[in-house]
């Protein structure tokens, strides 16, 4: 039996019991404490806190996201820290209001959709067995065979909550992918998914227009704000401020779901779709989201903007809406990292203003 110890969360005094082979993070969004956190694989240093007393294991933590310095001050990374013996530990809990957080729980389900929608992109359509509830841009760690996870972010809406729809591109030697989604993972199979997870979400209550910025499967948690939108204005006859969704790839093939989006900006007049192009001549604008956003949008303030893709896409993005004049608390991040970002490191620089 794995032994079990208790772990005391300041300033808040909740006190909650973690497994030795359970991370800190984990062991508190199930119990409804929201610690910061964004990558949940030791990667990014989002979830970053002072441990004040206890001993715990550091776990498999990027020495770019945590530095020795660090460690030795007491600092640890509570998605891949472990405890060893009863913990006190101080966070930094927000709680926002207007907003429910649901903790994380653990959901199995049926591959219902597995189609190929680009090329090296795939839509996985889940039938869950009970519903799970989660705010728009959030994502679930989906359950590998071989016993490791993934993070992917939700594609639909929260009030369909039966299903999640996750928008994953083929890295090639993934173990996830090519591994697995690609090859061998069928409609019919069952498989197993813990979530939601992240505080990149929509804030419906910020009564401002919408800039919704991503580059490659960085569209899936715009996609489901995009639905939640859609979704407010059926159900109360109307949405009042713009919603403009930029989507970043390098060829132009790689612009999923394009057909729909400017079926949707037909429809609806509040909002406009601006594909964009960087690496190919192609029909319409060429050049990176960060370049095309500038030209657009010299003076940005007014807005609230969300931002999910790559880390560059998502750093450069970020400088264009500040020189913008969009200030910090208007921009919310999510940065998908891979194998690279790790290794280098690159991306844990960033403003600890933007909230993620």
């Amino acid at each position: 039996m794995t032994t079990t110890h208790t772990i005391t969360v300041e300033p808040l005094g909740t006190e909650l019991q973690c497994r030795e082979d359970q991370s800190i993070l984990d062991a508190c969004l199930r119990n409804g404490v929201w610690l910061p956190h964004a990558c949940t694989h030791g990667t990014c240093g989002t979830c970053k806190a002072e441990v004040l007393e206890g001993a715990i294991d550091y776990g498999d933590a990027s020495p770019y996201a945590l530095l020795e310095s660090e460690r030795d001050e007491g600092a640890a990374l509570m998605c891949v820290a472990t405890p060893r013996e009863d913990v006190v530990i101080e966070g930094d809990v927000e709680i926002e209001e207007g907003i429910t957080m649901y903790p994380v729980r653990d959901f199995s389900g049926t591959v219902a959709v597995l189609d190929e929608i680009v090329p090296g992109v795939r839509r996985l359509i889940v039938d869950l067995d009970e519903p799970m509830d989660f705010n728009a841009g959030q994502y679930v760690q989906l359950n590998l065979p071989d016993g490791d996870n993934r993070p992917y972010s939700i594609a639909n809406a929260p009030h369909e909550n039966n299903r999640v729809e996750l928008h994953i591109k083929k890295t090639e030697n993934g173990v996830a992918t090519s591994g697995w989604v690609f090859d061998g993972l069928a409609v019919g199979d069952a498989v197993t998914l813990s979530g939601p997870y992240g505080k990149f979400y929509f804030r419906p209550g910020r009564d401002k227009p919408l800039l919704l910025l991503g580059s490659g499967t960085g569209l899936a948690p715009l996609v489901s704000i995009l639905k939640t939108v859609m979704a407010i204005e059926d159900e109360e006859g109307e949405w009042e401020h713009e919603v403009v969704m930029y989507h970043g790839v390098a060829m132009e093939e790689g612009l999923y779901d394009r057909e729909w989006f400017q079926q949707i900006a037909d429809e609806r007049d509040w909002f406009t779709y601006r594909p964009a192009v960087s690496r190919e001549e192609c029909e319409g604008r060429q050049g990176r989201v960060p370049a095309l956003l500038t030209e657009d949008f010299p003076r940005a303030g007014g807005n609230v903007a969300y931002i999910c893709g790559n880390p560059a896409m998502v750093e450069d993005t970020m400088r264009a809406l500040m020189k913008a004049r969009l200030f910090p608390r208007d921009i919310y991040r999510e940065d998908f990292f891979d194998a690279a970002d790790r290794a280098s490191g690159a991306h844990v620089v960033r403003s600890p203003l933007i909230k993620r």
